[in-house]
């Protein structure tokens, strides 16, 4: 278990879990809102072959108190040592409770605690306002790189440690 005490709106511990029998099934029923299917696929389950047939990506749990309420992957890039956050999807019904927020500051504050870990990235759709807003407030910044026709955006290890008035 991943902890480092952010919690919900609602007061929820947020936290991630590896992959596991016991929780497989609830993580690969999270689904999005129908209005997100053009930013993420149907449901997580997708995201959990990747991680299973690519061997690139390790998916997690994402749990809010005792509930899987989401999922979320990381992987290292060998080429230059970054690690990069993807894959994360909240469960429509949980959503708008701060999950995301909690979740994705979980896993920089892990990631970044690994000695090799120099900087974060991640990507996103150009039009999607909501996740540029999140990693942006979150202290990532957009770059001129794109990742297919998603754009990059990048955070020093160090500044992903560092608190954050949220």
């Amino acid at each position: 278990m991943i902890d480092y005490g952010f919690m919900d709106r609602a007061g929820r511990p947020v936290t991630l879990h590896e992959v596991d029998d016991g929780n497989w099934r609830a993580v690969a029923d999270v689904a999005p809102r129908d209005d997100q299917r053009r930013f993420v696929p149907p449901s997580a389950a997708r995201y959990l072959l990747l991680s299973l047939r690519e061997g690139v990506w390790n998916s997690l749990a994402v749990r809010a108190g005792d509930t899987v309420a989401g999922h979320v992957m990381w992987a290292r890039d060998d080429e230059d040592g970054s690690y990069w956050i993807g894959g994360m999807l909240i469960d429509a019904a949980e959503q708008g409770k701060g999950l995301g927020r909690a979740a994705v500051r979980t896993l920089m504050a892990s990631l970044a605690e690994r000695a090799d870990c120099a900087e974060l990235r991640l990507s996103y759709e150009p039009d999607n306002a909501a996740a540029g807003h999140l990693y942006t407030s979150l202290g990532f910044r957009a770059t001129t790189a794109v990742e297919g026709e998603e754009i990059v955006a990048v955070l020093a290890a160090r500044e992903a440690t560092a608190p954050r008035a949220v």
